[in-house]
């Protein structure tokens, strides 16, 4: 039977696997007519899948559900957070906001910093227009190409106001200078002292 190989999907074949697996794909290719054993082998093979796929997912749930107990018991269980994580996030899980808040009450620690990096830059890359969408050369302009005419302007003027909109207040007044560096105070002349010379 296939086995489940990491989190994120793949299969170890043994080697009888593999002749039955050589076998379907040599019979997809040249259709012939294939013997009672060959079909068998091959839904025997279909099921071992099946079921591989089924545990796969398994690990996965379980995976998940271990990752969000340890996150609900941070910060003592910082160490086994951060090594569950990095294995989701290497399986493919996207983290979300709580996984976010996590790294970053944790980003004292080097690995839950590197975490944390990882994260935004893969949100960055999910997002439309992110830092993928900058390096796929398909989405990029070709420089002959003449850019698109802009909209023909309304027909009628736009309406300007008789007086000019009030510009919003700052949360807090800005500090005049004089309250940012106040006066110094002169300093007071040295006492006098007559030294004896002797």
């Amino acid at each position: 039977m296939p086995t489940p190989y990491g989190s994120r999907g793949g299969m170890a074949f043994g080697a009888e696997e593999l002749r039955v697996l050589r076998r379907a794909l040599a019979l997809a290719l040249h259709p012939t007519p294939a013997s009672a054993d060959d079909v068998q082998d091959c839904l025997r093979l279909v099921d071992s899948l099946d079921e591989a796929t089924r545990e796969s997912a398994r690990l996965r749930a379980f995976l998940l559900a271990d990752l969000g107990r340890y996150r609900a018991a941070l910060p003592g269980t910082a160490a086994g957070y951060l090594t569950l994580l990095e294995e989701a996030l290497g399986a493919g899980y996207r983290p979300h906001p709580h996984d976010l808040a996590a790294l970053r009450a944790l980003r004292g620690n080097p690995t839950a910093a590197a975490l944390l990096r990882h994260c935004r830059r893969t949100h960055l890359l999910a997002l439309p227009g992110g830092r993928a969408a900058a390096d796929d050369p398909a989405k990029k302009k070709d420089p002959a190409q003449k850019p698109a005419t802009p909209a023909p302007a309304p027909s009628r003027p736009a309406p300007t106001p008789s007086r000019p909109a009030p510009s919003p207040r700052p949360a807090r007044p800005v500090p005049t200078p004089g309250e940012v560096f106040p006066r110094r105070k002169p300093t007071p002349p040295p006492p006098n002292e007559h030294l004896a010379a002797g």
